[in-house]
């Protein structure tokens, strides 16, 4: 598989919009060696290339019906469903091969990693809470990058997590707009196929406001300065843009306006962590 259609079937992009999550970590932990640093990175590359090659291997069969995703590599004859195994499964080795040289911890918690990013794409066959599942598969990320300078539990982690988790959830709710219709016939739970429009909205809303709440609650407990806050306001603007953006107008076009906006939050956040821990 050349690299064109390797960075088409992970969605690179996506990969680069995750790594300031465990950045993040990283940088609440203190952390400031470069070998963690590279570390990290390589591990977050590995499971994020992991996840993508599970769900595109795994739902395959249902990309091939849905107009949204029939022009996905598997579907239109561009990629073996093999091969995107045995890329999940590599980079699946490689995450537990950094994770190992990260501490002892890291390395534990990298095979309960790669059973959350096996397992979420069958989540949605069965419950509609799969958007908050995914969420707590992104929530690893911060949760990782902490423990990969520390090598241990504390209260600090889990709520950067639960900040990603509920971020995370919101934002997949809203993206599940566009398939309300073809998740019914196909009988694939999301909250807006289940429960409507408006409630999986009213649900998005009260996800992006408790982890806006986990954000502030992660700046008071660890005593950030006014670069972390700056940055704060800037992602509360954007969050209430990207709910009133999900309730205007047609859903493709508000969609595009939302995830446009949605790509400045993780940047605005490293950017305000970073000046406060390395400059501050």
């Amino acid at each position: 598989m050349d690299f064109k259609k390797f960075s088409n079937l992970i969605m690179i992009e996506q990969t680069l919009f995750a790594l300031p999550f465990a950045y993040l970590g990283v940088l609440f932990a203190n952390g400031r060696d470069l070998s963690t640093w590279l570390l990290v990175t390589i591990a977050l590359v590995a499971a994020r290339t992991a996840g993508m090659s599970f769900n595109r291997a795994i739902d395959a069969e249902i990309d091939a019906k849905n107009p949204r995703t029939k022009d996905r590599l598997i579907p239109r004859g561009k990629a073996k469903k093999t091969e995107v195994w045995i890329i999940g499964i590599f980079s699946s080795i490689a995450l537990v091969i950094s994770s190992y040289l990260l501490n002892d911890l890291c390395f534990y918690l990298s095979f309960v990693a790669v059973f959350l990013l096996l397992t979420y794409s069958y989540f949605k066959r069965f419950s509609s809470s799969s958007h908050f599942y995914l969420g707590f598969v992104e929530a690893a990320a911060p949760i990782g990058g902490y423990l990969a300078v520390t090598g241990s539990f504390s209260l600090v982690p889990f709520i950067l997590g639960a900040a990603i988790l509920l971020w995370i959830a919101g934002l997949d709710i809203v993206y599940a707009l566009q398939d309300v219709e073809f998740d019914r016939k196909e009988r694939l739970h999301s909250l807006p196929s289940v429960y409507g429009e408006k409630n999986a909205l009213a649900a998005s809303s009260a996800c992006y406001i408790l982890s806006f709440a986990a954000m502030i609650s992660a700046g008071i407990v660890t005593g950030k300065s006014i670069s972390y806050w700056a940055a704060l306001s800037c992602v509360a603007l954007i969050f209430i843009y990207q709910q009133k953006t999900a309730r205007s107008g047609e859903i493709g076009v508000a969609l595009k306006k939302f995830f446009r906006a949605n790509m400045y939050v993780s940047p605005f956040l490293l950017i305000g962590t970073t000046i406060d821990v390395l400059l501050i």
